[in-house]
């Protein structure tokens, strides 16, 4: 309680005083028995109050978080120029009067949800988007009184700024918003540009009234229940299609990965067929080097070849017959296996005992 506010409770009980000094003055002359001085008395009681009453009058305490205005009959104007700061204050009492407007944060919110705006029941704004659709939007706009534009205020909408003003400005500049935009940009790609132009144009409108713009919400965007179901519809088909295109590419995948494995298998063949001829021309050519060895040496010496030969035909064979034009037999001794032939050993029989000679 400020000081202004307790003058205000004195002077009412100087007046209440006034009144009771009147009513025993009153009673006691009723009843023939009159109070001595009682004009006097109530003369005094009558300065006294209304001294208390001239000065709780002139006293005024602004609060920080305010700014007065000073109604002035002593004004050309109707009103001081300048307002009141914060503090206590002095007016000429009866002849001026103040009307103190807050400069604090302050906020209008238009909701479809009855207890969130300041108007109970659904106060959402219904706009029409480029393409015609209906639309109903949730806002919340956040702002102040201009401290040095109070006046201003005051001369041009008192008390009424909140809802003559700041509402129809923000419902009107919100449709003429959504009908720069497509109804699928209001919710997805183009929102965000969309509520920076709601903010520009309240600022400027706003300034232009004595208030200043601290921030503009846009809460909520709903649409007709028409629209909503053709748009879960459409989701629904295009989460179909993805599914769809999604399993086109796995089957794609997999036959590319099918692809992949026989061409892996087929490239393994084709470099094992390629090993094999590269072995076989290496194995070749080795051949004919050894072939070409062997003819160098059976061209000094052709018996090699004969020797060669029966080489071949058995490790067993001893003896070879010629054609019968040479009946020669030739004895083979070197491939015929040695035989190391042991001495038999006989054995030593022990000589018989002597026979004993009979007696005479």
């Amino acid at each position: 309680m400020n000081i202004a506010e307790l003058l205000q409770g004195v002077t009412a009980f100087a007046w209440l005083v006034v009144v009771g000094v009147v009513a025993i003055v009153v009673m006691r002359a009723t009843r023939n028995r009159p109070l001595p001085r009682s004009g006097l008395l109530i003369l005094v009681a009558v300065l006294v109050a209304g001294v208390i009453s001239s000065v709780s009058a002139g006293l005024v305490f602004v609060n920080p978080q305010e700014r007065g205005v000073v109604i002035s009959a002593f004004q050309p104007q109707g009103y001081r120029p300048l307002v009141l700061e914060p503090g206590l204050r002095w007016v000429i009492p009866f002849a001026e009067s103040v009307i103190t407007y807050p400069i604090s944060r302050q906020s209008y919110t238009m909701s479809m949800a009855s207890q969130e705006g300041q108007i109970q029941g659904d106060d959402s704004i219904a706009a029409r988007t480029l393409d015609g659709q209906e639309i109903y939007v949730d806002a919340s706009i956040i702002y102040q009184i201009d401290p040095e534009k109070v006046i201003q205020v005051h001369i041009e909408w008192q008390t009424r700024y909140s809802d003559d003003m700041v509402r129809p400005l923000a419902r009107g500049i919100i449709r003429d918003v959504v009908s720069q935009y497509q109804v699928e940009e209001v919710v997805s790609t183009k929102r965000a540009e969309m509520t920076e132009k709601f903010r520009a144009a309240m600022k400027i409108k706003l300034d232009e009234n004595g208030l200043k713009l601290l921030d503009f919400i846009l809460r909520n965007i709903t649409f007709t229940k028409e629209y909503s179901a053709s748009v879960e519809q459409k989701q629904i088909a295009e989460q179909q299609a993805q599914q769809a295109a999604l399993t086109i590419q796995q089957k794609k995948n997999e036959a590319q990965q099918v692809r992949e494995v026989a061409q892996g298998v087929a490239d393994a063949v084709v470099t094992k067929a390629k090993g094999d001829a590269e072995a076989r021309t290496i194995q070749a050519a080795a051949e004919a080097e050894a072939l070409k060895t062997i003819a160098l040496a059976l061209k000094d010496k052709p018996e090699l070849l004969t020797y060669l030969y029966v080489t071949k035909l058995s490790p067993n064979i001893q003896a070879m017959l010629l054609p019968a034009n040479a009946p020669f037999l030739f004895p083979l001794p070197d491939m015929q296996p040695k035989t190391i032939t042991t001495p038999e050993v006989i054995p030593t029989l022990p000589p018989p005992p002597p026979t004993p000679t009979p007696g005479p």
